[in-house]
């Protein structure tokens, strides 16, 4: 999701943000029901679903999946988060019914697909921001601007040991930060396979331009070993005092205790502006972008049991899942327009 197209979504984010808080209802399809009810379903087909991809839109998939069981027992989901990158790789064979995805497909995964005879539908299902770390012992680091984080990170990073190595490259590109500490660089963050290394490279490198590219024309540096598995990132941030990473916001959220989220401006110099609900809702973060699913269409009409998970995924599941069981965890709901649009993904 551009960070132009989420600008333009940013005040029909915001009203629904407070109109959650408020704890209106949906009426264009979330209902109001109580955490102790899971909704009702109006036609549960027995069956297996399989869903893999995303693990930052695997928890939203799961927790709908829990609930989707609760009223209709007799069907099995199956949610894992290996990477938005295998997931898809995993439904363009066909080996899945839904590919959980923190982007939106590429076009050679799309041209696999069609290859292979997959028709699909995508569905928006939420908004997330990206969440720039480091340790909290590191002090010496508050803020950083796009431009820092690719003279850190980006192409032309290669090699670099440590933070200061850095500064050269960043003084170059504007940076107000540089020269950065003299200390060791020990990156921490997704591997190629996710969809969040896709967004950070999209939304925050690739913007630099390109004559900042580096020699083999790559935006981001690839001498450091990359995670599908946020759980593993964490783990990095907070297994060294300077280190530096990224991860979906939600996982930052749940680990605020253990890492030190940065302040982001995406001018050098401009306003630094920390990931909240609120700065996610209205834009004003600029790492920020959309989540999605994608269904198999010839699935969705021939196994009933998922077009009922479907259903509730963007009825009382989503207002379960999404509004109210992780709004305060870094997942912004979509606006009733929006949701209305991928409930008409439906048919």
């Amino acid at each position: 999701m551009s960070s132009k197209l989420l600008k333009m979504l940013g005040l029909a984010l915001a009203f629904t943000l407070v109109a959650a808080a408020c704890g209106g209802g949906d009426s264009d399809g979330a209902s109001d029901s109580g955490p102790e009810s899971a909704g009702s379903v109006e036609n549960c087909g027995a069956g297996d679903i399989n869903i893999s991809g995303s693990s930052t839109v695997e928890p939203i998939s799961t927790r709908v999946a829990e609930l989707y069981e609760e009223v209709c027992p007799d069907t099995f989901v199956t949610v894992d988060g290996p990477g938005t990158g295998d997931g898809f790789k995993l439904f363009c064979s066909g080996e899945t019914d839904i590919s959980d995805a923190s982007r939106q497909i590429k076009d050679s995964e799309a041209e696999d697909c069609a290859a292979a005879g997959i028709d699909f539908t995508e569905f928006l299902v939420a908004f997330d921001g990206i969440a720039i770390m480091t340790n909290p012992a590191n002090e010496a680091v508050s803020c950083l601007a796009f431009a820092d984080l690719y003279a850190l990170l980006g192409g032309q990073s290669e090699g670099f040991d440590s933070w200061s190595d850095a500064s050269d490259l960043g003084a170059s590109l504007g940076s107000t930060v540089a020269p950065y500490p003299d200390a060791p660089l020990d990156i921490s963050a997704p591997g190629t396979e996710s969809g969040t290394y896709d967004s950070f490279l999209e939304i925050v490198l690739e913007g630099i331009g390109e004559e900042e590219e580096g020699e083999d024309g790559a935006f981001i540096r690839t001498d450091f070993s990359g995670n599908a598995d946020d759980n593993v990132i964490i783990e990095g941030i907070t297994g060294s005092d300077t280190s530096l990473g990224w991860v979906g916001f939600a996982f930052a959220e749940e680990n605020a205790d253990r890492v030190k989220v940065l302040e982001i401006s995406e001018e050098a110099g401009g306003d630094c502006v920390a990931p909240t609900v609120e700065t996610i809702a209205d834009s004003s973060y600029p790492v920020s972008r959309g989540l999605y699913i994608y269904a198999n269409n010839e699935r969705l009409d021939s196994n009933p049991a998922l077009r009922g998970y479907l259903e509730f995924y963007f009825g009382d599941g989503y207002n379960e899942s999404v509004t109210k069981a992780f709004g305060e965890s870094g997942y912004v709901a979509l606006p009733s327009d929006l949701l209305a649009e991928s409930q008409a993904g439906l048919g």
